[in-house]
């Protein structure tokens, strides 16, 4: 997670309200608001090109791609998270203003700075969606898009795409070409 912002202590309610007339974005965990860091350019076309290439491909089904400017609600945890992209199929939050609650997969983009965060208490945090089928971690160093799916004992069980010429979102029935996931990327 990104540093606190100045030690904020807040209600949801009161995040989801002064977040937006924020120039940065924070996310929320339990009355502590963290500001986001800014991307490298990497960092933004690899998420650029998943959000396009899902968005593309989800075209006439019910569901939708996001990306990291919304928001998603984790009310259990009484937090607010800005996943890379995230893949939603439920009507309510096709409606959503704010934020999202019933995403069917998450992406996050690794870097430096984030890796063991997305790996570990991020993901912890993610497993407590009972919507959430995938987590995907894309790590641009090297060109590998990891998969943990949830099984039916709600156990994860991961698949490494880095040989491979194509990633298999399997919650979702479709495959990306890696090309596409690092294309413009040296």
């Amino acid at each position: 997670m990104s540093t606190p912002a100045k030690q904020l202590q807040m209600t949801a309610q009161e995040f989801l309200t002064w977040e937006e007339s924020q120039e940065e974005k924070h996310e929320f965990l339990q009355g502590e608001t963290f500001a986001m860091g800014g991307a490298r350019r990497e960092h933004v076309v690899v998420t650029g090109n998943a959000f396009a290439s899902l968005k593309q491909l989800l075209r006439n089904t019910p569901c939708r791609a996001y990306m990291s400017d919304m928001k998603l609600q984790i009310e259990q945890l009484d937090a607010y998270y800005y996943p890379d992209v995230m893949v939603s199929c439920s009507k309510s939050d096709q409606q959503a203003e704010q934020f999202l609650t019933q995403p069917h997969l998450i992406i996050e983009v690794l870097s430096d700075s984030t890796e063991a965060y997305d790996r570990g208490d991020k993901f912890a945090a993610y497993r407590q969606i009972d919507s959430l089928k995938e987590y995907v971690l894309i790590d641009i160093k090297h060109k590998r898009v990891e998969c943990f799916n949830r099984t039916e004992n709600n156990d994860w069980l991961l698949h490494d795409y880095s040989k491979e010429t194509h990633c298999t979102f399997s919650s979702l029935e479709l495959s990306i070409p890696l090309e596409e996931v690092f294309e413009d990327i040296k």
